[in-house]
């Protein structure tokens, strides 16, 4: 039906015919002539409709926004003065000899030119979306990323295996999307929240490459940078260290950004452990781009007056840290106000801060409510640590560990972008040296900070037993300008370790057994030494795009409450397929110490059980 992409047409095309197949962008008439912007997904030409062709003209009077049409014409230079820049197209048009309406449009919802639409309207008329040059972009974007990563790992051996989408419900960290049996009642699959079960029996298997781009689930709250359906490039290894593992992947992404965006990143990537970027940054994920960084003062806050520090101080877990903002003394009570109420939205009880005006007047040039409960002592170690200058502002956390590095870990990144402190460019990291676990205050017991198949660090295996907190992991995770882009680990590979790891996690040997006795079977085949990592597909494109929210580059997302407005998913089924799953729905009131201020909520049970 066509000869050429609209957007493709340039001067090569010269004095030749072609036919274009598009949807009408703009439809301008100026004094008898028409002009049509024709639009398809490699971009815009501009068409020309003159009363020369009476039969043209009129059809061309007759388009709308959004309509799909057929052109033949002749390709000829613009005017002097008309020619477009932006364009590929710009130097040419086509001068129409006939115009086909293959099909009409209703009247747009929005103009596909709108850079003001909420989201709920662009998700809503998620077709009209996408037809959005941008948007076509991101997805063309997404494409090329895909086919780097595809044609990398082809390159260096690797593999395409699939893996089920239909599995057992195991522990993961998140909630598993279930799916019910018909034909087992009262049984059900689980949708994967990795393949990562899978891959190591491949590893098992002998398939010592593996990789698979694959969609992953999770049910979990969701936010700019997470989907309830996902998509990983899924990476595992036989025979390879931790060292080669983290060398290898770290080519494949240097490689994707060069091919996709021409983007050479820095090489190598520096590598910090997990204790230093928390203790630097107060959070595993750092932008990097932020200059800013924390300053440890717990040791000479352990005296002090100031009762918020001195507790924090001599808690086991407690950390006091300051945050120096430079000239941050500029910054209004009001300012300050509103970044205290932000860290008490993350769990901070307030926000301590000190002015510096004058550092040669020691005490007295400084500038702050808790001056009178610190001890000289302690203002030396404040200013000395922090390298506080005139002008500075430094913002202080002191609560239970956890706590002051997720405040002013977050405190931290607001500050540098809000007062344009960030440095432009791509700052990789590697965060290496985990803790193998971390310990659950609602359940009181550990919990593995990864997963329950990541291997000790060497020597660190008897500690699984005599002290879990202390064990540290062979796990590494991938942070690209404060997104985690990748994690993994080198996994367990003997059915003694993995024991233990169970034992540490509080899972018994039946338990262990009912969920993964096909795992620890198959580790007394002889299982090879092995690791791996995911990346998250979606961020990484949307890093590459510049997108704010990884439903950008996605092409039917959910929103926020996981749901689809373009088709209305989740939504309810008739009642014969529910009698098929041997489920019916109760309302809450038939529940037991139901609440009735849930309504219209409902339940499932399962019925027909035998």
């Amino acid at each position: 039906m066509r000869s050429e992409y609209c957007g493709l047409v340039n001067r090569k095309h010269l004095g030749q015919s072609v036919t274009l197949c598009g949807w009408v962008h703009r439809r301008r008439d100026h004094g008898g002539v028409i002009f049509i912007d024709l639009r398809d997904r490699e971009g815009l030409v501009q068409v020309v409709c003159d009363p020369d062709t009476p039969g043209t003209f009129r059809t061309a009077d007759r388009l709308r926004h959004e309509f799909v049409i057929r052109v033949a014409g002749k390709v000829r230079g613009r005017p002097a003065g008309t020619v477009n820049p932006d364009l590929p197209s710009g130097e040419v048009e086509v001068l129409a000899q006939s115009i086909e309406i293959l099909n009409a449009s209703l009247t747009p919802a929005f103009q596909l030119d709108d850079d003001n639409l909420s989201e709920t309207v662009r998700l809503e008329h998620r077709v009209l979306d996408l037809r959005r040059p941008f948007m076509q972009n991101n997805l063309k974007l997404r494409y090329r990323a895909t086919m780097a990563v595809r044609n990398f790992l082809d390159r260096h051996g690797f593999i395409d295996v699939e893996t089920p989408m239909l599995t057992r419900s195991t522990p993961e960290g998140a909630r598993d999307y279930l799916v019910p049996s018909r034909v087992h009642p009262g049984h059900f699959y689980a949708l994967p929240q990795s393949p990562q079960l899978f891959k190591q029996l491949l590893m098992m298997a002998g398939f010592d490459r593996y990789y698979q781009i694959v969609k992953c689930f999770r049910d979990e709250d969701l936010r700019s940078d997470r989907q309830p359906e996902f998509t990983q490039i899924d990476i595992e290894t036989s025979f390879l260290d931790q060292g080669e593992i983290t060398r290898i992947v770290e080519e494949l992404i240097c490689h994707a950004f060069k091919e996709v965006i021409g983007v050479e990143l820095p090489n190598p990537f520096p590598r910090l452990t997990y204790a230093q970027t928390m203790a630097r940054y107060g959070s595993d994920k750092p932008d990097l781009r932020v200059p800013l960084e924390l300053t440890e003062l717990t040791d000479a806050a352990r005296d002090v007056e100031f009762k918020v520090f001195r507790d924090a101080a001599r808690l086991a877990d407690g950390r006091v840290a300051a945050l120096r903002v430079p000239q941050g003394g500029a910054l209004t009570r009001g300012e300050i106000d509103g970044y205290t109420e932000y860290v008490k939205t993350l769990g901070a009880k307030g926000l301590a801060y000190v002015k510096v005006n004058a550092m040669e007047r020691g005490a007295e040039g400084l500038q702050s409510p808790i001056l009178k409960f610190l001890s000289a002592a302690a203002i030396k170690a404040i200013l000395d640590r922090t390298g506080a200058c005139d002008g500075d502002l430094i913002f202080f956390g002191a609560d239970r560990a956890r706590i002051a590095n997720e405040t002013l870990g977050a405190l931290r990144e607001k500050i540098g972008r809000e007062r344009g402190l960030g440095q432009p460019g791509w700052r990789p990291l590697w965060v290496l040296d985990f803790p193998m676990f971390v310990w659950d205050e609602e359940e009181k017991r550990w919990a593995a900070m990864h997963h329950p198949f990541t291997s000790p660090a060497d020597g660190h295996e008897d500690l699984l037993d005599a002290n879990p907190g202390a064990a540290r992991a062979k796990a590494h995770d991938l942070v690209l300008n404060g997104w985690e882009i990748g994690g993994g680990s080198v996994r367990i590979h003997r059915q003694d370790v993995q024991q233990k790891v169970f034992r540490a996690l509080g899972i018994g040997p039946d338990e262990a057994q009912a969920k993964f006795g096909f795992l620890l079977e198959a580790l007394q085949y002889g299982a090879p030494p092995h690791g791996g990592i995911a990346f998250g597909l979606d961020r990484i494109v949307a890093l590459m795009a510049g997108a704010d929210s990884i439903r950008d580059v996605i092409a039917f997302p959910k929103t926020q409450r996981a749901q689809c407005l373009l088709t209305h998913a989740p939504n309810t089924v008739d009642e014969q397929q529910l009698r098929e799953l041997h489920i019916r729905l109760r309302q809450p009131e038939a529940l037991p110490g139901a609440s009735r201020t849930i309504d219209p909520e409902v339940f499932a049970e399962i019925i027909g059980t035998g």
